[in-house]
Formats: structure tokens, sequence, C-alpha cells
């Protein structure tokens, strides 16, 4: 068996071998190969360092049947095949008697030798070839925010907040700033190219943000910094969650996506000539954005907990429409410095989402407004939470779902970001997001019982 890795020879590729050379380097006794499930929790497979070569000649194997919307028991045997250009070593695995390291893997069906259709990362890899054949890479960056608790005395997770900061606050009212420093220096080690950090609105929140990327080195991205803020959260006995709203009341975590399209090394979303210095093919992508909006909500705010942030009043977007000044709307055009730089910031997704799966869904919603040749609606300048609903009626405006179940409603009526998840994995996606809700639905919070348990 033999892949990309394996030179005709059947020898190793420069980019395995030069992974094998780190390996010595470095002391790396374990390595990790990580890939995700379709609802975005991060899997691995550790073997030893010895087990590298084989890893890349021949793959490692796995129980498919085992993970949340892979396969059927009797489809079970899965193959990882690791990425040479993901290789890390991990910032707390490091000591005197050696490290770990981790590889990003795509996932092989066995009984065809072909990528597996449920495989998220393969999911976005058919999106970027989609965007590819029509002339265009794609380029992304994330803004994830989190939250920092205090753990109690058994080392579970609390909703105390770890310091009382608001918005770019500093110590001592921000004291997790030690945390985030920690944070940076661990991802740096791995490779990212750090652009800030800071303290968010909320007490306990944070922001850390990453350079734009490629894609798929977004998303891969994406899911690394989420293991890593854990990992060394958990360093001073402190849990950070990517939750998007774990305390009512108070703003909550979102992963506001920055998205731009190249063609031939230059910026096919910059016009000097248009008032917001937007091409007629950047207004067309963000059209169709918001044209499968309600759809796209149910994989980029995937949770029953993510409707708890989209309600207006939390700075948080709810209303279909875009600005290139307010943040009231589900989709910003930021100010540029230079023509590179031009691009549009969806604000809805959070945190709580698949990195692989809602970045193409909107490259594909985006793509379709480009093949659709779909008009952008005039920007709204205005405050619009401070409209009432005469006035959004009159301006056109509609509203995102308002839980996970409408959600769910609008992706299985809308084809194309069907099209972008492929069947399985929307079918495996929302049956196992209506469960979800079906949960949810007939569960009785505590909200509940303090209202009504003693008023009836």
């Amino acid at each position: 068996m033999t892949d990309e890795h394996t030179a005709p020879d059947g020898g190793l590729t420069d980019e395995a071998q030069a992974v094998l050379d780190e390996i010595d380097e470095k002391d790396v006794d374990f390595l990790r190969l990580q890939f995700t499930d379709i609802l975005g929790t991060i899997k691995n497979v550790a073997v030893p360092a010895s087990q590298a070569e084989k890893a890349f000649t021949e793959g490692i194997y796995f129980d498919g049947s085992s993970i949340e919307g892979f396969v059927r028991i009797q489809e079970s045997d899965m193959r990882l095949k690791p990425d040479p250009e993901t290789f890390a070593v991990l910032p707390w695995r490091t000591d005197e008697s050696g490290s770990s390291a981790r590889l990003i893997c795509d996932v092989i069906d066995t009984s065809t030798g072909e990528p597996f259709t449920g495989d998220p990362r393969y999911v976005l890899k058919q999106a970027l070839a989609r965007a590819e054949e029509m002339g265009y890479e794609v380029n992304a960056a994330p803004e994830p925010e989190f939250f920092l608790f205090e753990e109690d005395e058994n080392g579970r997770a609390t909703t105390n907040t770890a310091d009382q900061g608001g918005y770019f606050d500093v110590a001592p009212k921000d004291l997790a700033s030690d945390v985030r420093r920690d944070i940076i220096y661990g991802l740096e080690s791995m490779g990212f190219e750090m652009e800030a950090s800071h303290h968010e609105v909320a007490r306990g929140q944070h922001e850390i943000n990453f350079e734009y990327d490629d894609a798929l080195t977004t998303a891969d991205n994406v899911a690394t910094f989420r293991m890593v803020v854990r990992a060394i959260a958990a360093e001073h006995d402190l849990h950070a969650t990517f939750m998007p709203k774990p305390i009512p009341r108070i703003n909550g975590s979102g992963m506001h996506t920055h998205i731009s399209l190249f063609t031939d090394g230059e910026n096919a979303f910059h016009d000097d000539d248009d008032e917001f210095n937007l091409s007629e093919t950047a207004h067309a992508f963000l059209a169709g954005i918001l044209e499968h909006a309600p759809a796209l909500a149910a994989v980029t705010n995937p949770t029953v907990n993510s409707y708890k942030r989209l309600v207006p009043g939390y700075e948080a977007p709810v209303y279909v429409a875009w600005s290139d000044r307010n943040r009231s709307a589900l989709i910003r055009k930021p100010a540029a410095r230079v023509p590179a730089a031009s691009r549009i910031e969806a604000r809805f997704p959070d945190p709580s989402c698949n990195p692989y799966l809602a970045l193409a869904a909107l490259i594909h919603a985006g793509l379709d407004g480009i093949e659709q040749d779909l008009d952008a609606p005039d920007p709204i300048r205005e405050n619009i939470y401070e409209f009432d609903e005469a006035k959004r009626e009159e301006y056109g405006i509609t509203t995102l779902p308002s839980n996970l179940g409408e959600a769910l409603d609008a992706l299985e009526a809308d084809e194309v970001v069907q099209s972008a998840l492929g069947s399985h994995v929307t079918e495996k996606f929302i049956e196992a997001k209506t469960h979800e809700y079906d949960e949810f639905r007939v569960d009785v919070s505590q909200w509940e019982l303090d209202q009504y348990l003693e008023k009836f």
C-alpha cells in the first residue's frame, strides 16, 4: 500500500523523511495521530515514535464504528494517513525523558482505499477543490474566544471566572494574562504566527488571534488551538471552555471568521473603485452567505447553547445583513490598510463548531453566490439592535434561527449547504444534532424549577 508520502521507489518522500529526522533531533518518544469526528471533537491514536515510518508508508488502522458519525460496526476499519506538513512537538509534553508530537491525519476508507467522505478534513478539501476549479484560493482567519474558569477542590470546572477584567483590561483586573502568555509561547513553538491577545468584554473571557492562512491550515490551527488552550489552562489549575454562552446575561464567545479569495496571488475581493473597496466577486460571495445563513447556522452554531449567545444586546449578530461599520450585522467589512487585506468577516460562527465543516459550508455558500451572480443588499450602517420590527421589515432584514431545531430545519431545506457537507456528513450530522435538540426539549432546567415549582 502506497500513497503520496511514499516515493516511487517505495521509500519516503522528502517531506515525510524530514519529519522522521525532526523526531530524532527533538527526542520525540510518542506521536499523537490526530483527527476530528463530525461534531468537531479531536480524536487521536498514540503510537511510539518508532512507528512513524510505518504510519507514513502503511497508515495506522482504527475502529471507525467507535467514532461519532463515522460508520456502522460492519464497516468499521479505517486508516489514518498523517500529513507531514502538520508535524509539531506538543509544548506541554516536553521533559528530560523526551517529548510527544502530533500529526494531523486524513481518514481513509479501507474498503475503497479512497478518502473517507465522512472525514471533516476531506469535506473542507472538497470545498477548496471546488474553489480551485472556479479559479480561487481561499484564505481565512478566525478569532476564537474562550472563558477561563476556576476548578473546584476535585478538579472539576466551575463557572467562577478567574478574573474580573473587561475589554482590553490589564493586571490586576486581568489575572489571566500569564495564562495567555504561556498559551502564546506554546502555540509559537508549534509554528503558529501570533497576531494579538487580549481580555474580551465579559469577565473571564479572552481572545488570542493568529495570522491569516489558507483555509485548510486555518481549520487545522483552530482544532490545535482549542487543544492547546485547554491543556495549558489546566497547567494553571484553570478550565478553558469554548462553550458559546456559559454564563447567562453577559456576552458569549464567538469565532468571528475572516475570509477572502485570491486569484493568481491577487486579492479577488479588492476593488479600488468600489465605495467599500470590495469587488463584484466579494459582493456576490457575501450575498451567498446571507442567502444561506439560516442553514449555515446549523453548522457554524451547532449546539443548543449556541442560540443563547445569538440574542440581541450582547454584541452577537442575529440579523441577516452586512455592514462596513457596525457589528450588529451578520457580516462586516473590516477596514483594510492594503489591497491584500480586503476581506469579509462572518460574525455569527462560534467556537463550538467543527472548523472544517464550518469553513466548508461558508465557502460553498459564498461560491454559490458567485455562481448565481447574486446581488448583495445595501449595507446597514445603523445599529440594527435599535430597529423595531417594522423598520427591520422596511429594510428587508430577517433573523437567524432562534434555536437549533429551526437551524436544522433550514439545513434540511438547503441543498447548497447539504452539498457542502456531502450526503454522509449531512445525514449523520442532522441525526446527532436532532437527538441533541430533542434531549434539550424534554429536559427540565433549573430555571423552570425556580420559576414554577412552588408557584403552581
